[in-house]
């Protein structure tokens, strides 16, 4: 679709039909008229009022009144690519993921479902995999492979769904008119510290991860302090932090740095060779809230050619629970004024967060959003940028760096263990007393470690002993 200003006469369909009927009615008018009679100043002065009435009604009309047609008619030729959203969470807060039991054409107590994205004109959409804080050196993993089966599922049984893992994938689902969902790590504390973690989830079709949510982990810091753990003293990146981060450069992964500290995007960004993405996040000087991106770091993302995708929580868009959709359009014109377009994209957030501006309650409202932005002069080619154009390109370069890193080995660092300080975290051993080759010598610590399992094999041997005898005796 060219570039359509506001001088240019291109109307929809709908549109161009109301502008016929105007036509229509005054050839009929100047036929009434035409006629030589003789016509009262009254009538003349009511006759030239119902010319300029409709000459108005049709400069209204074409100047002003189209803008949310004209976004249909955009967002058919681009569709939206949504960095963020949470319906995942919801489907097991709800359901308790069982897909069975419901329909997702129509859900009723979400923001999200096949028949609002379609209305929205969502075409790809990042579900995010969710696992709480409280999970982390618990069972975040487990969690995290249940939500990844989920979605999986979701994207797999329903027809409109396409699970895709590749730019090339995603562009070819727009062809074939599906919804392409790409699956997304919401909290680095989901890979437990483990590369090898991190590479499974990658071949279970994970393309994008945050390094952090609420919580910092033991090689990242968040951008909240909800949780008093690992609390940074040198640096908001560690060294394994940093492996992480190449270890995504070296799968295809995107970098995701939403909630994560200024300090860890920072950092993020001065060592990572591919571009990264802040998925779901808004503009401090607009919104002082710390989830947000302050200019500072934007001048660092666009020198990166990476992504701002915009969210709409009215928290992080006005500060307050009440927010409108120009202060949404606010935050798009600030980050526009900074950075330009090429480095903008909408992550809403639905599902996730709870308040939203009026007018923007769930995944149907986006065209709202862009009649806001073509209203303030934003072009058509700006718009495509944003809906989809920006999300891609980002996508394509992180697979041309994992190209140009294919011949590097997978990292095999293991985090120090005083990093972790988890007591629950063990590591692999024989699970009886090994033989030992005549001539090798055993450190006293594996002496110590064998003596335990020898006394803890014999007390479970007396045990079972004891319980057969009483079996017996009964």
């Amino acid at each position: 679709m060219g570039r359509r200003g506001r001088g240019n006469f291109a109307l929809s369909p709908t549109a161009q039909r109301r502008v016929i009927y105007i036509l229509f009615f005054l050839k009929i008018e100047r036929k009434m008229f035409s006629k030589k009679s003789v016509i009262s100043p009254l009538s003349s002065l009511w006759v030239q009022s119902l010319r300029i009435l409709l000459v108005l009604s049709l400069y209204s009309l074409i100047e002003g009144n189209t803008e949310i047609e004209r976004a249909h008619d955009l967002m058919n030729t681009y569709p939206l690519i949504d960095g963020h959203n949470d319906l995942a969470l919801q489907l097991r807060i709800l359901h308790r993921n069982r897909l069975s039991q419901i329909d997702l054409h129509n859900l009723s107590k979400v923001a999200t479902d096949i028949s609002r994205l379609q209305a929205g004109h969502v075409q790809a959409q990042m579900f995010a995999v969710y696992v709480m804080c409280g999970a982390q050196q618990k069972d975040a993993v487990r969690l995290t492979l249940e939500q990844i089966d989920l979605v999986r599922r979701m994207c797999t049984e329903y027809k409109e769904f396409e699970l895709v893992t590749s730019a090339q994938e995603l562009k070819n689902s727009a062809k074939e008119q599906k919804i392409a969902c790409v699956i997304s790590i919401e909290g680095g504390h989901s890979i437990d510290s483990s590369l090898p973690t991190l590479r499974m989830f990658y071949l279970l079709g994970v393309r994008s991860m945050s390094l952090t949510h609420t919580c910092n982990t033991p090689w990242a810091e968040s951008s909240s302090k909800l949780y008093n753990v690992f609390q940074r003293r040198n640096t908001s990146l560690t060294h394994f932090g940093k492996a992480v981060v190449d270890e995504m450069n070296r799968l295809g992964m995107i970098v995701d740095l939403s909630h994560t500290s200024w300090d860890t995007a920072s950092a993020v960004l001065n060592h990572t060779k591919a571009p990264v993405i802040f998925s779901h996040s808004s503009s401090y000087s607009v919104c002082n809230h710390s989830r947000n991106v302050p200019d500072w770091l934007l001048h660092k993302l666009k020198k990166n050619r990476g992504l701002i995708m915009v969210n709409l929580h009215s928290q992080f868009i006005a500060c307050k629970h009440e927010a409108i959709i120009s202060q949404v359009a606010d935050h798009f014109d600030h980050i526009k004024s900074v950075i330009g377009t090429e480095s903008i994209g909408i992550g809403g957030d639905f599902d996730g967060a709870s308040i939203f501006p009026e007018g923007l309650k769930d995944v149907s409202n986006y065209p709202a959003l862009i009649e806001e932005l073509m209203e303030r002069n934003w072009t058509d080619n700006q718009l495509a940028d944003v809906l989809r154009r920006n999300f891609l390109r980002v996508f394509e370069e992180v697979e041309a760096v994992r190209d140009l890193l294919r011949s590097n080995y997978p990292s095999e660092l293991q985090i120090p263990s005083e990093e972790v300080q988890n007591p629950c975290r063990l590591d692999l051993r024989y699970p009886y007393p090994r033989q030992v080759p005549r001539g090798q010598s055993v450190s006293p610590t594996e002496i110590k470690s064998q003596g335990f399992l020898i006394r803890a094999s014999v007390f479970c041997n007396l045990v079972i002993l004891l319980i057969n005898c009483v079996f017996i005796l009964v």
